[in-house]
């Protein structure tokens, strides 16, 4: 069976698309970031791809090798003597410990890869750890004893290099800005780690410790704790002092408040007494007013009392005289009509109330009685009892007590012999 032409075409395509990338990929090689290939040709010649990339290699033609290109860290712990120098000028070190970190890589030259590969990765990890702990670290402790205590806390030390140092290091010194424990140990490691094809990255100093650093932290501390105690003894000093200034001026400000409270009250208290003086001639005046008034009125009653009584008595007097007149006037006018008859009627009204009086009283009388006329003694008095009589009853009838239209009231009889002795003996 023959093949036609479009089939074998179509086979050889198929051949050819799958067949090809694996050629290809037999001949490119894949170098991945953060790494380096070398691949070595036939004759010597050696090639080297940085990856991210292709490496063109050929199988059984070329030798190939891959090689990290990232940083190494490496941790050091680094303890030796200064070289400090007492007053005497006999050695004096001070042990110190240091605390460090270096970064190296591989170098960019192809000389130095070729050199990290054939010298440091060919060996182990293990190997290259301690390897380049091993430099810097005695890299470190020869940086150390040419250094002063003073000069491992100096986070920038002088320009001038240490005793003992080549023209190398002391210009690396004048020229750098870095820690000087630090550009020494770069310095020293450099063509050790050229040897290795690594180049020194950078070098970091954590820590430096030592019993004198130590003993100056802690009288630091102390002397900073000092300072600090002093600061806020001072602080609240002034704390205090503003404090005092503030409550004085506020007991100023109140103090003021008072007396400007007291001398409104007493502005207060001698308006409020003025006041008082106001109202108390107020009322004493209208007291007075009131006083008067009264007085005037008390006056003006009086004088209408006296008015009304003075008439009263005027207009009694009157009716009295007037009452007496017209007694007088019916007394003559009865007398007139009836003569004696009327005062003997009158007299033998009193007649029972005066008798018993006269009879007692001529008991007892011891008179003498001359007559003249021939009648006796006992007639004499008689008609001389009768005339008093008479004498009494008219004044009687004259006087307010005397009623016209009844009887008058009874009045004692004046005893005869009190009337014979008014009466001169005849």
């Amino acid at each position: 069976m023959e093949l036609s032409s479009p089939m074998i075409f179509a086979i050889v395509l198929v051949v050819v698309v799958l067949f090809i990338p694996i050629v290809i990929t037999r001949f490119l090689r894949t170098v991945e970031a953060g790494t380096i290939r070398l691949v070595s040709w036939m004759g010597g010649t050696t090639r080297i791809y940085k990856g991210p990339g292709k490496a063109f290699e050929i199988p059984l033609i070329t030798t190939g090798t891959t090689i990290p290109s990232k940083v190494i860290n490496i941790d050091l712990d680094i303890s030796d003597q200064t070289a400090d120098v007492g007053p005497n000028g006999q050695p004096r070190p001070i042990k110190v410990r240091v605390l460090a970190s270096a970064i190296v890589c591989v170098g960019d030259a192809n000389e130095s890869i070729k050199t990290a590969a054939n010298r440091f990765f060919a060996m182990s990890v293990e190997t290259q750890t301690n390897t380049l702990t091993d430099l810097l670290t005695s890299t470190g402790r020869r940086a150390i004893n040419l250094l002063h205590h003073d000069e491992l806390f100096n986070a920038k030390g002088p320009s001038a290099a240490p005793v003992g140092a080549s023209p190398d290091l002391a210009a690396a010194i004048a020229n750098d800005d870095d820690d000087r424990l630090a550009i020494i140990i770069k310095s020293a490691c450099s063509r050790e780690l050229q040897d290795l094809g690594l180049l020194f990255n950078s070098l970091n100093i954590k820590s430096v410790q030592s019993e004198v650093a130590e003993a100056r932290r802690r009288q630091s501390a102390v002397e900073a704790k000092a300072n600090a105690d002093i600061v806020q003894a001072d602080q609240e000093r002034r704390a205090r002092e503003a404090q005092l200034a503030a409550e004085q001026a506020v007991n100023d400000k109140e103090r003021d408040l008072s007396e400007r409270k007291a001398q409104n009250a007493a502005v207060i208290a001698e308006a409020e007494a003025k006041k008082q003086d106001s109202l108390r001639g107020l009322r004493e005046a209208e007291l007075r007013a009131t006083q008067i008034a009264q007085a005037g009125a008390d006056a003006d009653r009086k004088k209408i009392e006296a008015a009304a009584t003075a008439e009263a008595e005027a207009i009694k007097l009157r009716t009295v005289a007037a009452a007496q007149a017209e007694a007088i006037r019916e007394v003559n006018k009865a007398v007139a009509e009836g003569g004696n008859a009327y005062l003997q009627l009158k007299q033998l009204e009193i007649l029972p109330t005066i008798v018993p009086h006269i009879a007692n009283a001529l008991a007892q009388a011891k008179l003498v009685n001359i007559a003249s006329d021939g009648k006796g003694a006992a007639n004499g008095a008689t008609d001389q009892i009768t005339s008093v009589i008479q004498t009494v009853l008219a004044a009687q009838l004259v006087s307010n007590n005397v009623n016209l239209g009844g009887n008058a009231p009874a009045q004692p009889a004046r005893p005869a012999k009190q009337e014979k002795q008014d009466k001169p003996a005849e």
